[in-house]
């Protein structure tokens, strides 16, 4: 989930711990452009403070506004909609006339926002629900694949899905490791790096990643990749790169690439196969890896893989992206010439 969001849970148990009334406020539904997409969240405590954001806007503003001039009296969910009409999406900053619809809720323990938080921290993907017509709250496993929804049953039930976190494992701890490690925890991913060098981890000083040094084969396979896992194999050691990839592209990692050039991925793709790998399987691959950005530094690389990463995650048809092996051969100014032995930049 959103570090955003799980800001915002941590945020109303703490206020709820401390006696305190507060509101949490989720984005149901939207029309048009939104700032903020179903899912998102707020949270609003009595005296007016907030945590989160549902449209980075005047909605905020109006939201804290009501709190304060009429407290949290509510006991029951209400549905509020905003930017109806033209003069209202303007008013709340909504652009291009777009709409959005809340859910607010009054938070209580029998919210079971705590027991939500533990679950979550044991990495466990939850819906919770909330009955709109009691204000009732069940909690659950929820199945992969499983999406914020409104049942119109028993009056209405809110489900909303919760963690875990996005999850990174980086095969090789060199200069790109480090940048792209820096990039994609600033986007909330929970960043493993394996290296099972010891030149390599030595230097490695990265707070908040986890650095281990263990086969990456093994890595990847008591890893368990899900649907919400990535690996990228950066090494250039076939031994160390080779076995993960294969492991990770028969798994459910939304998201597998490798850096090299056109030709060793091609090189790296008949090694592949001889692991059996089917057709279907070696397509998942990104390799070379990242889009094209005229990136020639580590740093420049990494937001290259992040860019994809994310087009990946966020389901960006590959027609609109720019990859690689797309890109442009000449040399200039704007482009990493080809071939360049020994550069990082060239080798996605």
């Amino acid at each position: 989930m959103d570090s955003i969001d799980l800001d915002v849970l941590k945020t109303c148990n703490a206020w709820l711990a401390a006696g305190r009334r507060c509101q949490l406020v989720t984005v149901i539904k939207t029309w048009g452009s939104s700032p903020r997409p179903v899912g998102a969240t707020l949270a609003i405590c009595e005296d007016g403070s907030v945590a989160g954001s549902v449209s980075g806007g005047c909605i905020e503003d109006d939201l804290i506004a009501r709190v304060r001039e009429h407290g949290i009296a509510a006991r029951l969910p209400e549905i509020l909609s905003y930017g109806i009409s033209a003069d209202e999406a303007h008013r709340f900053g909504l652009p291009c006339g777009g709409t959005i619809e809340l859910a607010l809720e009054t938070l209580t323990p029998d919210s079971r926002i705590g027991e939500l938080l533990a679950r979550l921290q044991a990495g466990e993907l939850v819906e919770r629900r909330l009955a709109l017509a009691s204000g009732a709250v069940s909690l659950a496993r929820a199945a992969a694949g499983a999406v914020q929804r409104i049942e119109p049953e028993h009056g209405g039930v809110l489900a909303t899905i919760h963690g875990p976190r996005w999850r990174l494992f980086i095969i090789g701890a060199g200069p790109l490791s480090r940048f792209l490690a820096q990039v994609a925890s600033g986007m909330d991913y929970r960043v493993t790096v394996c290296d099972p060098r010891e030149e390599y981890r030595s230097g490695w000083n990265l707070a908040g990643v986890e650095l281990v040094h263990a086969m990456p084969d093994d890595l990847v396979i008591e890893a368990r990749l899900d649907p919400r896992s990535a690996v990228v194999a950066l090494t250039h050691d076939p031994k160390l790169d080779d076995l993960a990839l294969m492991e990770a592209l028969k798994s459910d990692a939304f998201y597998v690439g490798a850096i090299g050039s056109r030709l060793n991925n091609e090189r790296r793709r008949e090694r592949l196969r001889l692991f059996d790998l089917g057709e279907a399987e070696l397509a998942r691959l990104h390799a070379p890896i990242g889009i094209y950005i005229g990136s020639r530094t580590p740093a420049e690389i990494a937001i290259s893989i992040m860019a994809e990463m994310t087009a990946v995650k966020n389901g960006v048809p590959a027609r609109l992206l720019v990859p690689h092996a797309a890109a442009p051969h000449a040399a200039s100014t704007a482009a990493c010439p080809l071939p360049v032995q020994g550069a990082a930049a060239c080798a996605t």
